[in-house]
């Protein structure tokens, strides 16, 4: 053995982990401690039968306490008052109620477990002092180990529901920064591919076209009528022709996306882009209205710009909503998300500049002299290089409340 082994829960594991499993092991649990209480038998009634069907419906509750846990608790309650309104043996208040208020705490509702608790508590040491039995040891020994013990288990309950929340909520926190990483490399490829394509067009199509101007041009004034010199310079021209055609080929793949999507981006799907702020529980208010077609290019830039500014509401924002607006204006497409939170985007986000005009932010070049604007982060300077790839124009700062994220691109654009 190298102790490398797969350690991967086998089928008896994932069954002993899965919630009924779990709610069926607890119940048990239950129904044993209280029997035990009543085999027990503290107060020498010697109890029936009938007695521990209390213990088996108390353990049976658990069975839905996640589904209904106030109703849980409620019942625990009324069942162990009940049980001793028949006049079985003690088995205490706190035993038998401890699963049901941590249930309910645990599934966020500690305040009925807390009141359940309580009408426990003032109804079993009212009783027991109108029955006449000693004030020093119902109140001064007895009350607070039961309170306590309820107590432990509410707070226990919502623990464990806290964890589970920050649990959750740092999964999607990863998840989002996991998806953010992944488009940022991707977009830096694409910015590569796009700089390696222009020069090569600039550079190597220029000296080509150079090439095959002149070729044509010492033909056409050649007076030689040698075949072997004609043959030659019709050569150079048409491999100049084709090594041109090759190159075009080359840059229109260089210009297209990496490994890009089967599906294409569209704006009509710009619900996936919004999906976690709504995640969130931010108001998502969408209205897009573009009529004229619009090139794969300009479609699969909006739904960027839009992906990342919901991206960044949710991570630093604070906001309670945000607003996405798509529409067509004047031969362009006219992109904005706003949100009405308290943090600014650029100045949270890890190395992202502050706005223009506070402490140690200057001004970056060719960004825009308005208040509040954004020197560029990483995914702001992305959204914007994708815009002006398109001949575009971007702009990205805080407002009097929240954020707002501005594109204008033309409706012809093409990368």
């Amino acid at each position: 053995m190298t102790g490398t082994e797969d350690r991967r829960p086998d089928g008896d594991e994932q069954a002993l982990r899965s919630p009924r499993a779990i709610d069926a092991l607890l119940g048990v649990g239950v129904a044993l401690t209280v029997s035990l209480f009543i085999a027990s038998d503290v107060g020498r009634t010697e109890p029936d039968g009938w007695a521990y069907l209390w213990a088996v419906g108390l353990g049976g509750l658990m069975l839905v306490r996640r589904r209904y846990p106030v109703l849980v608790v409620t019942m625990s309650v009324g069942a162990v008052i009940s049980y001793y309104a028949a006049g079985y043996p003690p088995i205490g208040v706190a035993v038998p109620l401890a699963a049901a208020v941590f249930s309910a705490a645990e599934y966020g509702r500690a305040v009925a477990a807390i009141i359940a608790s309580a009408v426990m508590i003032i109804v079993s040491v009212a009783y027991r002092l109108a029955e006449g039995q000693d004030p020093a040891v119902v109140v001064g020994y007895e009350l607070p180990g039961h309170a306590l013990l309820l107590a432990g288990a509410v707070a226990f309950g919502d623990s464990v529901r806290s964890r589970r929340e920050i649990r959750k909520q740092s999964d999607e926190i990863a998840e989002l920064l996991a998806d953010r990483y992944v488009r940022e490399t991707e977009q830096r490829i694409v910015s590569e591919r796009l700089a390696i394509a222009r020069e090569l067009h600039d550079s190597v199509g220029h000296a080509l076209t150079v090439i095959g101007l002149h070729a044509q041009v010492l033909e056409e004034q050649l007076d030689s009528d040698d075949p072997e010199l004609r043959g030659s310079l019709r050569a150079i021209s048409d491999t100049t022709e084709a090594s041109y055609a090759e190159l075009r080929r080359t840059v229109a793949g260089l210009r297209e996306q990496p490994g890009g999507p089967r599906h294409p981006l569209r704006i009509s799907d710009l619900a996936t882009a919004a999906r976690p702020a709504e995640q969130a529980g931010l108001a998502v208010r969408t209205d897009v209205s573009v009529h004229s077609p619009l090139s794969p290019a300009v479609e699969s830039a909006i739904f960027r710009i839009v992906q990342e500014s919901i991206t960044n509401v949710v991570r630093h924002a604070g906001a309670s909503r945000v607003e996405i607006d798509v529409r067509e204006s004047g031969g362009r497409v006219e992109v904005s998300v706003i949100d009405d939170g308290t943090e600014d985007q650029a100045q949270r986000a890890p190395g992202a500049p502050r706005a223009p005009g506070s402490p140690g932010s200057p001004k970056a070049p060719g960004a825009a002299d308005e208040p509040g604007s954004a020197r560029s982060g990483s995914g702001i300077a992305g959204m914007r290089e994708r815009i002006q790839l398109l001949g575009g124009t971007f702009s990205a700062g805080r407002r009097e409340t929240g954020f707002v994220v501005r594109a204008s691109i033309p409706l012809e654009a093409e990368e």
